[in-house]
């Protein structure tokens, strides 16, 4: 039975019993922050079982895609070498939500193993909670597996319910027993049944877990009976389909003997030699290829692009662990990209989003092995030599160096060291990067608010809904860094108030500027900063008056900065959703930078935009300006907001409750402020589209005024141009095509002009050769000469002279061009890169180049023809030597 036909006929089972079959989540959880990766069916039910959520069904079966290679769930340095380690697998599994429960899950799980699927039952083993007798007597009295075939497992990991058959998802809240089944390989295998000292061994392996909610585990420790206890059961694709096709190791399986061999076949095509020929087909590497496609070609899928953090870091490290497996093979050029195709043909059908994104994920990962197969030569160079001489550990100023200038992270670093039997001195490498750190923290320049020591009230914000506040009150005042009871006219300070409708700088969005004031004093406000989560720094200049800790002042906003930014800030939410709806669903904000004058946002995608994707994007965000709807901001429980389908920053922390901002049809989180109404916006232009890292690009906009002065500047240059070409500017395109066409003529024409002047001048030149020691020596000004002409008339007097040295050069604006020549008969003494470095040392310049030809330049014109003069004398020196 084929890895598709196991995966359908599970999930049919479990429909025949009444489940609802429901498609695996994306292997990046789309609403729990906390998750790096999912990594077990049950996780999108989690707020299910919490009771937070509530479903139309009480009984759901899934295949779910899951990756274990972060965290605390990684194991990654362990695929390749064991026979069913992966970093992303496929987890089968049924579950009840307060309906079922161990009866029938143990009774299910029994019909499908030896029924649908025929496993012999003297093959099968199950574990039990050593107290769960509950399992233990449906096991042995109702199922009939006989006694010897149980075991209970009691608490095994040094604390009471620490135990494998018993599972909590955390020091509180939900837990209960586990019951395991596993399936017995025999005897030709080693290693004993479970609970046995020799359980580690790989004859009795794991298959079924089933996992019985039970209990509510409270602060004391005490185990409170759920009203509705629940199942939640796990059974590995790749470990069952093992079984089902009578192969030992996951690797063997229908799925992975073709995935080994396109990676085989990729790898061959890599390698320069015939050497790719000879791969062996069971090679770890292989192995750790094949698996890591699966967990990168998922997880581009799913939206992470290969970055220096969080998830995107995650993939980079298993995408560069599999290219430095194909390069231990002998792949010299990038492979892996290529195995996205065979994957999807292998998966597609059961995951649509591979076949869908095919093209993208292709381009994602031949990106990332471009970008590792420019340096890894050299990085391995450097390994393999701290791997020398049999150290016994690598040093960290060696892994960190590895790791900042060659891209190998650390455990890649350690993965080739495992090999060959050494360590690597993590604590060393871990100095070294945090000396990096402090050494970036020391040279960054940060804002006046930061560091500054507050003790005080927090500071209420009343800026959603006005830009006046007539009675703050200063709570602190700060002069150079320095708290002070007060400050007076000409000192630049930061205030702080305990009420402001000033705006500070967050979520992208620069703070307000303004004007506190009172009767005697006043301070203009040119920038707003946090100086904690609620407490606002007000930084400005006193140009009236003195400012004291207690005084009283009118806080006021400039209206029409404000204004401008609100704009910026909606549009680029509007420009967000656009995005997606335009490029797809990966692209993801990766920095946003909104103020008065625009808006700059950064976002995961890895192609330009084309024109026609920008324009796309212009008219969908404009369309929603015309559209003129109500904004609406609500602060709302995080739960709530998750199920309202807010788009959030997954990785970023977010409180209890979040403020909901509903604008057009975005829906995100934000505390930002913004237009009432979208027409408010006015136009939105997009200016600029650009990389600014690997994998990120730029988009930067303008609204309202901004964009209006933006297009009336097009207008103008444009106006401009149809003026200069003397034609109406819808003609301009082709005016411009015309003239570059009779540019590009001219070019040629001059190259011609040039060429045939230096032929005629070559044959005068070669009359004022003299001769040195046998040598013809020829130095001279070559007038109009480029260096194409230099190096054409160089090659023409070599010929015509016969053994000879040479320099010509000419003058261009100042700048020297120089080409020397030499035959090849006079190399063994005379040089032409030490001939024309000679002259260049003269007027100013250097250069260099090989022994027959070379060039070089300089800036110092009026010393040519004295350096050309001395150039018989030096040939005379070279050739005496």
């Amino acid at each position: 039975m084929k890895a598709a036909e196991i995966r359908q006929t599970f999930l049919n089972f479990f429909a025949s019993k009444g489940h609802q079959i429901v498609s695996s989540s994306p292997v990046v959880p789309g609403d729990d922050p906390t998750l790096l990766f999912t990594n077990a069916g049950m996780n999108q039910f989690k707020d299910v079982f919490l009771g937070f959520d509530k479903r139309p069904y009480t009984r759901a079966t899934t295949s779910q895609k899951c990756i274990r290679a972060g965290g605390k769930h990684n194991d990654l340095e362990n695929v390749g070498y064991t026979a069913r380690h992966h970093t992303f697998f496929e987890m089968l599994g049924n579950f009840s939500f307060g309906d079922y429960f161990k009866r029938d899950a143990i009774q299910y799980a029994w019909e499908l193993l030896t029924k649908e699927f025929k496993l012999p039952e003297e093959k099968l083993w199950v574990t039990v909670y050593a107290e769960d007798d509950e399992a233990y007597e449906i096991w042995n009295k109702e199922v009939g597996v006989p006694a010897e075939r149980i075991v209970r497992i009691g608490d095994n990991k040094g604390a009471r319910y620490a135990s494998d058959n018993f599972w909590m998802m955390g020091d509180t809240g939900p837990c209960g027993p586990c019951t395991e089944i596993f399936y017995d390989h025999g005897p030709e295998i080693a290693g004993g049944p479970p609970g046995s000292p020799n359980e580690d061994g790989d004859r009795y392996i794991e298959i079924w877990n089933n996992v019985f909610m039970q209990f509510n585990r409270d602060e004391q420790g005490v185990m409170h009976p759920l009203p509705k206890p629940s199942v939640d059961t796990g059974m590995g694709l790749e470990r069952i389909a093992a079984v089902l096709q009578h192969v030992h190791a996951n690797y063997e399986i229908d799925l992975f003997v073709n995935l080994l061999a396109a990676a085989k076949s990729a790898v061959a095509s890599a390698t320069p030699s015939a050497g790719g020929e000879n791969i062996d087909s069971n090679s770890p590497s292989l192995k750790v290829i094949a698996d890591h496609i699966r967990a990168c070609a998922f997880t581009v899928a799913d939206g992470v692009i290969p970055g220096n953090e969080g998830r995107g870091y995650v993939l980079r490290r298993i995408a560069r662990r599999a290219i430095r497996h194909g390069y231990k093979l002998g792949a010299r050029t990038p492979f892996f990209h290529k195995l996205v195709a065979p994957l999807a043909k292998e998966m597609g059908e059961a995951y649509p989003e591979l076949r869908q994104g095919e093209q993208r994920i292709t381009e994602v990962l031949k990106q990332e092995e471009e970008r590792f197969f420019q340096t890894i030569a050299n990085g391995m160079e450097i390994l393999d030599s701290a791997l020398a001489n049999n150290v016994a550990v690598v040093d960290g100023e060696t892994a960190f160096k590895l790791h900042d200038t060659y891209g190998f992270p650390l455990d890649l670093t350690a993965d080739v060291c495992r090999e060959r039997g050494v360590k690597v001195d993590e604590e060393g490498f871990n100095a070294a990067m945090n000396r990096q750190r402090e050494q970036a923290r020391a040279a960054g320049k940060f804002k006046m608010a930061q560091g500054l020591e507050y003790s005080g009230t927090a500071t209420t914000f009343h800026g959603y809904e006005h830009l006046v506040h007539d009675s703050a009150k200063v709570t602190a005042v700060y002069v150079e860094g320095a708290s002070v009871a007060s400050a007076k006219a000409g000192d630049d300070a930061v205030i702080v108030l305990d009420h402001t409708p000033f705006y500070a700088e967050s979520g992208g969005q620069a703070g307000d500027s303004g004007e506190l004031r009172n009767a005697t004093s006043r301070v203009l406000v040119e920038d707003t900063q946090k100086i904690q989560a609620d407490v606002f720094g007000h930084h400005g200049r006193i140009v009236e008056g003195e400012i004291k800790v207690g005084d009283v002042l009118s806080a006021k906003v400039d209206a029409e900065q404000r204004a401008r930014t609100v704009r910026n800030h909606s549009a680029t939410h509007l420009m967000h959703k656009a995005l997606r709806e335009v490029l797809g669903s990966h692209v993801q904000q990766k920095g946003s930078l909104v103020t008065a004058e625009r808006t700059r946002f950064d976002f995961a995608h890895n192609a330009p935009l084309t024109e026609a994707e920008l324009a796309k994007v212009e008219a969908l965000v404009n369309a929603e300006v015309l559209a003129n709807a109500d904004t609406q901001a609500r602060v709302l429980p995080i739960e709530e907001a998750q199920k309202l389908g807010a788009m959030m920053l997954f990785g970023e922390k977010y409180g209890d409750e979040v403020r909901v901002l509903d604008i057009g049809s975005s829906r995100e989180l934000c505390g930002g402020t913004h237009v009432k109404r979208t027409g408010d916006i006015g136009l939105f232009k997009i200016i600029s589209e650009g990389g600014v890292a690997a994998g990120i690009r730029r988009v930067e906009a303008v609204t309202g005024t901004g964009a209006l002065a933006v297009v009336q500047e097009m207008e103008t240059t444009l106006q401009a141009a149809a003026s200069a070409f003397k034609a109406p500017v819808a003609e301009l395109p082709a005016k411009i095509n015309h003239a570059q066409e009779q540019i590009k003529a001219l070019e040629k024409e001059l190259a011609r002009l040039k060429s045939k002047l230096a032929s005629s001048q070559g044959a005068d030149l070669a009359a004022q050769a003299v001769e040195v020691n046998g040598l013809k020596v020829l130095a001279a000004v070559l007038d109009g000469a480029d260096a194409k002409t230099l190096r054409e008339s160089a090659d023409q007097l070599k010929n015509k002279l016969g053994s000879a040295a040479l320099v010509l050069a000419a003058v261009d604006g100042g700048k020297v061009s120089l080409i020397a020549a030499v035959t090849a008969d006079a190399t063994a003494k005379v040089k032409a890169g030490e001939l024309v470095n000679f002259v260049a040392q003269q007027v100013g310049g250097k250069g260099g180049g090989r022994a027959d030809m070379a060039q070089a330049g300089g800036t110092q014109a009026e010393n040519l023809p004295q350096a050309l003069a001395a150039v018989p004398e030096w040939v005379k020196t070279q050739l005496a030597g």
